[in-house]
């Protein structure tokens, strides 16, 4: 086996101590060191194709410089999509992300976090299923800094990162009414996720406000883990009531992209026959033939400010931090008013 290139194999190649390797290569202040010097020991260092022993770093520091991020399920864009945005900030604050898939299952998460405290990772972020109380528990017991991100438990006192979604549905659904709908269908999961019944609450807020009685027949949910059978059974049901539905809010990305394909095969007319809003949308959603209405998270804002808010923890730990981050309303055809953005 070929022997691993050490600080002192290019400490006497470049004919320094190896306390000045050691201090140029950890990228730390280099002071009175020339630039020349300082060339040299990285240009050797390359050619010898050294690799720091991060284990004893780490051993040496107390820190791995490594995240845990726990996401939902990465299948769907939006943890896809919040995984890059969250490794790409780590790696501005010098921090690789391990990252794991609960797949909304209890004991996948709860093996998940395991493992990342088994490898000494500085910080997780996590995106809580629905079930995950008591392990949200058994993180404030490991001392390890954690972040909340998308979901949360109104109960515990913990750091997190998500969006108002009451206020995000409650605006939605107000643009509906504004449009003139009056039987607004609402198709949305069936689970104790606070961030999704506060949709469902928005909806039923937004109805109420404007002098709608909600009928129980107008709000499908379906399971967390719903096919296309499921969301198609929910719109049948919609507009098969004695006064069908005339507009339909998909309370998340995932039916929506299930419901829009039913809906297209009906030959159903959208706008004309039925308006649609979704809270957010995937690039399979961008297929459907009308620019679909819909409330889109700042994805990007969530991403950094946790991984922030993970790091400010993780070198001073302070009092609790919860924040609600405002979406917007992108107005598209489906709704049959005129294309714009606005703040919800």
């Amino acid at each position: 086996m070929k022997k691993k290139v050490s600080l002192k194999d290019i400490a006497q190649k470049v004919g320094v101590s190896i306390a000045l390797v050691s201090y140029v290569l950890n990228n730390k202040k280099q002071g009175r060191i020339s630039e020349e010097i300082s060339k040299k020991i990285r240009d050797t260092a390359q050619k010898l194709n050294y690799r720091p022993n991060q284990i004893a770093k780490s051993l040496k520091t107390n820190k791995t410089n490594t995240i845990g991020l726990v996401v939902a399920d990465i299948a769907n864009p939006f943890s896809s999509t919040i995984a890059r945005i969250i490794e790409d900030e780590a790696e501005k604050n010098n921090y690789t992300v391990i990252v794991g898939s609960s797949d909304e299952k209890e004991e996948r998460s709860k093996r998940i976090i395991n493992v990342m405290l088994d490898r000494q990772v500085d910080g997780i972020i996590f995106a809580p299923a629905a079930n995950d109380q008591p392990l949200i528990e058994y993180l404030q017991k490991s001392k390890v800094p954690f972040v909340l991100i998308d979901r949360y438990f109104p109960g515990l006192k913990v750091n997190y990162v998500a969006v108002n979604n009451t206020e995000a549905s409650f605006t939605g659904v107000e643009h509906l009414v504004m449009a003139g709908c009056r039987r607004i269908g609402f198709i949305g999961f069936k689970t104790t996720l606070s961030h999704l019944q506060d949709r469902k609450k928005g909806y039923q807020s937004a109805l109420k406000k404007n002098g709608i009685t909600v009928s129980k027949s107008w709000i499908k949910e379906v399971p967390i883990d719903t096919s296309a059978e499921e969301v198609k059974e929910a719109i049948k049901a919609l507009l098969a009531l004695p006064e069908p539905i005339d507009a339909l809010f998909f309370a998340s990305n995932k039916v929506s992209t299930l419901g829009l394909k039913y809906i297209n095969r009906l030959g159903l007319k959208v706008p004309n026959d039925l308006k649609i809003l979704s809270f957010d949308q995937s690039d399979a959603t961008d297929l459907f033939y009308a620019t679909l209405t819909h409330i889109r998270q700042p994805l990007d804002e969530m991403g950094k400010v946790a991984v922030q808010t993970l790091v400010e923890l993780m070198t001073r730990p302070k009092k609790i931090t919860q924040i609600h981050l405002p979406a917007k309303l992108v107005i598209g055809q489906s709704t049959g008013v005129n294309t714009i953005e606005q703040p919800v």
